[in-house]
């Protein structure tokens, strides 16, 4: 299996290769249209800023291949949010794959602290990505944005109020939450991840 992650000016590149490491999986880093359209499945990772994120894809013409990849794509964090639609950080318009907003938390009456850091739970799972996961399993999180809760929401968390831990549209994929951090419930949706069809 041919496996691509694709490089760009926001990325955690280096804990998902990790990841991928411990499950017996080599990947390909690159920014490569040609490589990344060939692959039998593609990583979308990403940590970092949402506006020079699309920026970054926007100079490389990466925002056009995401868009036309017809194989498995799996966003991760800042990865997900760059698949909706729209985010709050700095006004950003996205790649608008899954037609949904992404918002800043806000510590209204549940005072929460801003960003998000640290252990929480996904419920409500749905799709083959999270086979052999447990509803209410641990994940691990660090994020200010979240995606609204909507059709495309393959799996949840709550943190002040019900947010989308996970999406899905046709072959797209995206968790809020880092994967490659998430101990043994983050190996289980990557090796999840690269089975399916």
């Amino acid at each position: 299996m041919k496996l691509a992650i694709i490089k760009y000016n926001a990325g955690n590149i280096q804990s998902v290769l990790v990841a991928l490491e411990r499950l017996g999986v080599q990947a390909e880093v690159t920014d490569k249209a040609e490589k990344i359209k060939a692959a039998d499945k593609v990583i979308f990772p990403g940590v970092g800023e949402a506006s020079s994120a699309m920026n970054s894809l926007r100079q490389n013409n990466l925002d056009q291949v995401i868009k036309e990849l017809e194989q498995p794509v799996l966003g991760i964090c800042v990865g997900m949010q760059l698949l909706c639609e729209h985010s709050e950080e700095n006004d950003t318009t996205c790649l608008g794959i899954v037609p949904v907003k992404v918002k800043k938390f806000q510590s209204g009456k549940e005072l929460i602290k801003i960003p998000q850091v640290g252990w929480n739970t996904i419920y409500d799972l749905k799709s083959d990505l999270f086979k052999n996961v447990p509803e209410n399993s641990y994940i691990y999180n660090v994020h200010s944005y979240y995606a609204d809760d909507s059709e495309y929401t393959i799996a949840n968390c709550n943190y002040g109020l019900e947010y989308a831990a996970a999406v899905k549209k046709d072959n797209f994929y995206g968790v809020q939450f880092h994967t490659e951090k998430s101990a043994e419930t983050g190996d289980q949706i990557i090796k999840n991840f690269l089975e399916l069809l």
